[in-house]
């Protein structure tokens, strides 16, 4: 029995990807993997996020991470940055294919997407935050209104 080998790919797609996009690029990750005799882990949707700079004009981008196994000495890699290049080159802006320490767990810690975080109400701008940015004069004026 061949050993077998633990991979992740984190992919930064488009951030208007539909639903069905989603699941296409799931199949065809999939199919790729099982072609090499390998099995897919798990397929996560991380969430979307602000990128540091943009990329092909867009300032955000949705992660997705995809854990996988393959024998070990399959060209898995090279497969799947090939598909990722041509078939999914339309939806996918960045990827990292990397190999999986066998010593270490299959934990990690992501950060809060924006669809996670908490969002502020519009009257939020209380009068005590005006007491920051306002004179005593002014803020007078605001406790009048």
């Amino acid at each position: 029995m061949a050993t077998l080998r633990q991979y992740e790919a984190l992919l930064l797609t488009v951030p208007e990807i539909t639903g069905d996009e989603v699941k296409h690029l799931e199949t065809q990750l999939d199919k790729t993997i099982k072609a090499a005799t390998g099995s897919t882990i798990s397929f996560e949707r991380w969430g979307k996020y602000k990128l540091a700079y943009d990329i092909n004009k867009n300032e955000y981008g949705v992660f997705f991470l995809t854990r996988f196994e393959a024998p070990v000495g399959t060209p898995i890699v090279n497969d799947l940055k090939t598909l990722l290049k041509v078939k999914l080159h339309n939806v996918v802006m960045r990827d990292m294919v990397s190999a999986l320490d066998p010593k270490r767990p299959l934990t990690y810690q992501k950060p809060r997407s924006l669809e996670e975080a908490p969002t502020r109400e519009a009257d939020s701008f209380s009068k005590d935050k005006a007491s920051t940015f306002f004179s005593a004069d002014e803020r007078d004026e605001i406790d009048e209104e």
